[in-house]
């Protein structure tokens, strides 16, 4: 199984397009080489091939960070997972359900900037109710508030001083920052998706 994320860059026109791409481009490599495992397309849609596909929520979650950590922009991504039946030297070439479910998701996107389908109806109900709230928090995220997402997801082994000395602030502001952006409540939320995906795909 896979999982493909596509999504595309709100109001990416308004700023210096490097400012957004580039940080977009260096988690896009880290999952693997372009065309094959990711595009960019239409100026500001990407699609992405995440493997093993429980990292996906982790990834879209990076990606929102890195995004929204860049004042005036922000992101839209749709996971889906599921098989990958054509396996094409360019992402956008190849197929199979989990890029339908990838494909419908983001379709239906409208108010909200995150959501998932699987192959599993009580997932998807779960987690996009799940998601929906997280993303009350995330969707307010300030640059700074991002920043700090950001720093956590770069620097897992970091403790908070660690933190403060990376970013030149004290240890107190990271804390702040750190409740202000919910990251306690996002690490649990990437934690059951994680389990979530994994048992399923063990009874398969």
């Amino acid at each position: 199984m896979v999982s493909i994320i596509t999504g595309d860059i709100i109001n990416s026109r308004k700023i210096e397009p490097t400012l957004w791409m580039v940080p977009l481009k260096e988690i896009l490599n880290g999952q693997g080489n372009e065309p094959k495992a990711w595009e960019i397309f239409r100026g500001d849609h990407f699609q992405l091939e995440v493997k093993p596909p429980e990292e996906s929520l982790l990834i879209a979650i990076k990606i929102k960070a890195n995004i929204r950590s860049i004042k005036g922009v922000d992101v839209r991504m749709a996971i889906g997972i599921g098989e990958k039946t054509h396996d094409a030297p360019k992402i956008s070439e190849s197929n199979g359900s989990a890029f339908i479910h990838s494909g419908e998701s983001f379709e239906k996107l409208k108010d909200q900037t995150l959501s998932l389908k699987t192959p599993w109806s009580e997932i998807d109900e779960e987690m996009n109710l799940a998601i929906s709230l997280a993303l009350m928090t995330m969707d307010g995220w300030t640059p700074a508030g991002a920043e700090i997402v950001k720093m956590r997801l770069e620097h897992p082994k970091a403790n908070q001083n660690e933190l403060a000395e990376i970013l030149n602030i004290s240890q107190g502001r990271v804390s702040e920052r750190l409740k202000r952006a919910g990251w306690e409540q996002i690490q649990k939320l990437e934690t059951r998706f994680r389990q979530l995906i994994n048992n399923q795909i063990k009874l398969k």
